[in-house]
């Protein structure tokens, strides 16, 4: 008996399922949805230009730095300038700036290069007008690579400060 009532469940369900099927336009076709969001921007995402993923795609969450050296160049600073422009108008975003070194020299070094790293992106963007109480800057050193080898092209990326944005909470 439990055998036959599963079949005739199964029947009745799967021909409840096709039911559904035959009208492709069964709910009028003011109902569609747009998937391809050709309307706007999705908030949150990286076409929203208030968004974290915005910022972290469109203007840019990182800077490099030469082997050794904290000073910023100039794509650093264009990237900044970009940077502290998208803060002031999004006021509600605090950011933590993370300084790493790549993997060459000591842990004590490297910190502290980290540290001058991302203290030089403070001072520029508290140059630019971002209020220092929405800053707060940590030192990785080598302790956080990108990138894992031994060649130029992979300390290249892990020699840089990053930007990491959060809505404010006080970082």
């Amino acid at each position: 008996m439990t055998k036959t009532f599963l079949n005739k469940a199964f029947i009745l369900g799967a021909g409840l399922t096709l039911a559904a099927c035959t009208s492709p336009d069964r709910f009028g076709s003011d109902s569609a949805v747009d998937l391809n969001n050709s309307a706007g921007s999705v908030a949150g995402s990286a076409s929203d230009p208030t968004s974290p993923a915005y910022f972290q795609q469109a203007v840019g969450d990182r800077v490099l730095f030469p082997v050794d050296q904290h000073t910023l160049t100039n794509a650093a600073q264009s990237t900044l300038d970009a940077q502290a422009e998208w803060l002031l108008t999004n006021s509600d975003y605090d950011a933590l700036i993370e300084g790493h070194a790549d993997e060459q020299g000591t842990r004590e070094y490297n910190l502290a290069l980290g540290a001058r790293r991302a203290n030089s992106v403070h001072e520029y963007l508290v140059s630019r007008g971002v209020p220092a109480s929405r800053l707060r800057v940590v030192s990785y050193g080598k302790e956080r690579p990108l990138e894992i080898c031994s060649t130029e092209s992979c300390y290249a990326q892990n020699r840089r400060a990053v930007t990491i944005i959060s809505i404010g909470t006080g970082v």
